[in-house]
């Protein structure tokens, strides 16, 4: 009797524990499916990795085969579609552990900072994590990660002790500040150019509860708390963490009453220290302007997503964002004129937001990273859901005449998380300043020289 005959791709991917699944398979459109559907992934293999073992079969595999390799845990971040090659879903690699006496966490490849919160909770402990806990927390560290605390704590990129990553080569390496620096670097804010990572290690902060929540003014009061909380913003204590938004939220069942389907202006507060210096702080923006809806209060670390309120459900988003070194009047008229009331009610972006930057987002990290936004003052970011094609266009029209206006106040700078599609070289460059972009192409170079990991926001080789 005959052995039956493997192709090396079968053989080796028959060593991986979880699903390993191509177009046409009954699972492979959940398993290729992330948060953002404005991606559509279409890779001709896809593999739901269940442990390191897993991962560094599929990267030996894809080395052998020269198969390129994408990754995605919640698709948080999936604005570029996966075209061929190979997409390791890290979905079902949700642990955590938590030490308490060393007050760090360790966090598997799809873990989700949701799964953080609730590990680190009964330890009155918690995660840096961004606007949504639903995010994953590798993707978003590796981007830096720009956390809802961030003027109080620094990038989420800054508490990392260590990583487990695998090189395009097939080699599981242990990376720190000793041990592998270079790769250590490059994988705090050089997104995942270097390698896949299966696991890290961060330190947590002693922060059960916080002082945080949104003061909500009907819309045609946009101006009135726009320019009173970029005055405010000039005075506050670093610890203080806000952004200003702009909402034109749809009338659908999963937004809450009364803002379903409402024009608002908003401030989102986070504020780590005492309730009453907090609630002090903030008295100036509760009377800047008519208030509709005030959440702001005592909460939960862990309840942080009650703060911006993102949605929850996927959907298809089209992101964009730029750096600012300041706000000036100029810009905050300019602001005013792309996205406030005179831009109408039918203006097609679901959210245009400035956030506050400084205080520790503009120190440096104690060991040195790819992070390239220390220098800014100010973030504006936005969203729009494409829902059908014609939404799309405009969305498309309205993000770039948004971005185009604000140019002039800019850094010329992206941050890589929220930088939305990444288009050629030089799109894709100003995620980073030019001194690091080349380093990141020289590490490139020495660990994926053939640009295995080409998906997304990658850069290429020197």
């Amino acid at each position: 009797m005959t052995a039956p005959h493997h192709t090396p791709d079968i053989f080796a991917l028959s060593e991986i524990h979880g699903p390993v699944l191509r177009p046409g398979d009954p699972a492979y459109a959940d398993e290729v499916t992330g948060f953002n559907l404005a991606a559509l992934h279409t890779p001709d293999v896809v593999v739901g990795a269940t442990s390191t073992d897993d991962i560094v079969t599929a990267m030996r595999w894809a080395k052998a085969t020269n198969t390129p390799v994408a990754v995605q845990a919640t698709g948080h971040g999936a604005n570029f579609p996966i075209e061929k090659g190979l997409l390791i879903s890290t979905a079902r690699m949700t642990d955590v552990r938590i030490d308490p006496a060393t007050r760090t966490a360790t966090i598997a490849a799809g873990a989700k900072w949701s799964h953080v919160m609730a590990a680190a909770a009964p330890h009155g402990l918690a995660g840096l994590s961004g606007t949504s806990t639903d995010a994953g927390v590798i993707g978003y560290t590796l981007g830096g990660g720009l956390p809802v605390l961030g003027r109080a704590y620094g990038y989420a990129a800054d508490l990392v002790r260590s990583f487990q990553v695998v090189t395009p080569d097939g080699r599981l390496r242990e990376t720190d500040p000793q041990h592998e620096p270079e790769v250590f670097w490059a994988l705090r804010g050089g997104k995942g150019n270097v390698g896949v990572v299966t696991s890290l290690v961060t330190e947590l902060l002693p922060l059960p509860r916080i002082y945080g929540g949104g003061i909500y003014c009907p819309g045609e009061h946009t101006e009135a708390l726009l320019r009173a909380w970029a005055d405010w913003t000039r005075t506050v204590p670093d610890e203080m963490c806000s952004a200003f938004t702009i909402l034109r939220l749809p009338p659908i069942p999963q937004i809450p009453e009364p803002l379903r389907g409402g024009f608002w202006a908003r401030v989102a507060i986070a504020w780590p220290g005492l309730p009453a210096e907090g609630e002090a702080l903030i008295a100036p923006l509760r009377e800047a302007a008519p208030v509709a809806v005030d959440t702001v209060e005592v909460m939960d670390h862990a309840a942080l997503d009650r703060v911006h309120m993102e949605p929850q459900d996927p959907l298809p988003g089209r992101e964009s964002c730029l750096l600012l070194r300041d706000l000036p009047p100029d810009a905050i008229r300019t602001f005013l004129d792309q996205a406030g009331p005179a831009a109408g009610a039918d203006h097609p972006l679901l959210m245009v937001e400035i956030r506050h930057m400084g205080g520790a987002l503009s120190r440096p990290s104690a060991v040195e990273d790819a992070v390239c936004a220390r220098d800014a003052l100010y973030f504006i970011d936005s969203v729009g859901i494409m829902a059908a094609p014609p939404d799309a266009e405009a969305i498309e029209q309205a993000t770039q005449q948004l971005y185009t206006a604000m140019a002039p106040y800019g850094t010329g700078r992206t941050m890589v998380n929220i930088h939305g599609t990444p288009g050629d070289e030089q799109d894709r460059a100003r995620a980073w300043t030019p001194e690091v972009y080349e380093r990141l192409r020289h590490d490139k170079a020495v660990y994926d020289p053939t640009n295995l990991l080409r998906y997304g926001h990658a850069v290429t080789p020197a």
